[in-house]
């Protein structure tokens, strides 16, 4: 049995002209091509780059779009009274301060979102589960 190294890759050989033939400053031939390349002028990076667009002058800004659980606590903060999320869905897109972009379940994405809040913020919630799936404004709100 002979033992034999794995992982390891052979190397490649050397034609018998290339070994013979040496060079006059004693350095391999492949670093005599590479200096030729590198002899060439480099190309500046930024002058071939495109130009860049300017910049819109910041006249009137469109007021930001509010999120679904941004619109969901202004509902809550108006209507005063604890509703369930299929019923803010709805409040929001009557109101005009959020509409679904075509989701299929908007109403259990808002409950997620609603959840979500209470478990990471608490106490500073902006909202507060008042009974099975029905929520009202928090203290923090």
């Amino acid at each position: 049995m002979s033992a034999k190294k794995s992982g390891t890759t052979p190397k490649a050989k050397k034609s018998k002209a290339a070994k013979e033939a040496k060079p006059e400053d004693g350095r391999p031939v492949e670093a005599k091509a590479d200096e030729a390349q590198s002899a060439e002028p480099k190309v500046d990076a930024k002058a071939s780059a495109k130009p860049k667009k300017a910049k819109k002058a910041k006249g009137e800004a469109k007021p930001k779009k509010l999120s679904a659980i941004d619109a969901a606590a202004k509902v809550l903060a108006e209507a005063g009274e604890p509703m369930n999320c299929q019923d803010l869905i709805e409040a929001m897109a009557e109101k005009g301060y959020w509409t679904s972009p075509g989701g299929k379940t908007p109403a259990a994405t808002l409950y997620s979102a609603i959840l979500r809040e209470l478990q990471t913020k608490g106490t500073e919630a902006r909202f507060k589960k008042t009974e099975r799936g029905k929520f009202a404004v928090g203290k923090a709100s």
